[in-house]
């Protein structure tokens, strides 16, 4: 499998009216502000038609869990083609940085890529990440030439951290993965925004159309969803409700929002009334 070092987004992506509005990470430049996983679909058909729906040109896949070697197995190439999307590989399911290393190695042996997303957690149960394994991971991923991309905790100090580290993207979590309980902490993903010169994306805890549009307004250069499509009710219906979420949160952002006030301001003038 050839390493995706350019990439062709699908048709459906972007109006062209948004065309101009990009993002860059690593050097690679995206139109499309959505992220979307390559997990717990009922199959890759739906999964293909989900990304298509959401305008996604990455789609993350989780190395130790997603077959792209066994032929004698459905094949996810076969279906989210490398020639529509950029893979970006992930170590979901790694709780040591050890573990979380040598996947990203396998997957660049495997397809070459080395634009990667790292996550080391710390237990099953709320699959917070591992802080301190992940800075030391990704040292040891940087100083091999890796461009990582890091699930973190929304704190501020790591997040700063693993930006100094080498990081080419600050990735905190909204809420616990797959929790889709929205974002929690407005107050720390815009503090992280705000002090970030890499690309911050909000992955894992977005449930529906209106978590993802927050995190875009909260200034945000992307969102990163699994969950939220894959286990909804009709998944291609939600991609398309998150791809318009996305681009309006991001719209909202760049017009800039009205400034709140404690009392009324009416609408027309008062002066002049008859």
């Amino acid at each position: 499998m050839q390493a995706m070092n350019a990439h062709v987004s699908p048709e459906s992506a972007v109006p062209a009216d948004e065309a101009q509005d990009t993002w860059t990470v690593a050097g690679r430049t995206f139109r499309s502000r959505l992220i979307v996983g390559t997990g717990k679909y009922k199959d890759y058909a739906t999964n293909a038609a989900a990304a298509k729906a959401a305008g996604a040109e990455i789609v993350t896949v989780a190395v130790r869990r997603v077959n792209l070697t066994d032929p004698t197995q459905p094949l996810l190439v076969d279906y989210v083609k490398p020639t529509e999307f950029t893979f970006l590989p992930n170590t979901a399911g790694c709780f040591t940085g050890e573990d979380a290393v040598r996947t990203l190695r396998l997957a660049r042996e495997a397809g070459g890529w080395d634009l990667v997303k790292l996550e080391v957690l710390s237990d099953p149960k709320t699959l917070y990440p591992d802080m301190e394994e992940t800075l030391r991971s990704l040292k040891l991923l940087v100083a091999e030439g890796f461009q990582v991309m890091v699930y973190c905790s929304d704190d501020p100090v790591y997040a700063k951290k693993l930006e100094e580290a080498g990081a080419v993207a600050i990735m905190p979590l909204g809420a616990p993965i797959g929790s889709g309980l929205g974002i929690q902490n407005r107050v720390n993903l815009r503090i992280i925004v705000e002090n970030a010169k890499v690309p911050v994306l909000v992955d894992a805890g977005v449930g529906t159309a209106s978590d993802a549009a927050i995190g875009m307004e909260l200034g945000c250069d992307a969102i990163l969803m699994n969950t939220a499509i894959a286990e909804a009710k009709d998944p291609v219906r939600m991609a398309r409700a998150m791809k318009h979420a996305v681009i309006a949160g991001r719209e909202a952002y760049l017009a800039g929002r009205m400034q709140k006030r404690l009392y009324a301001d009416p609408s027309s003038p008062l002066a002049g009334l008859i």
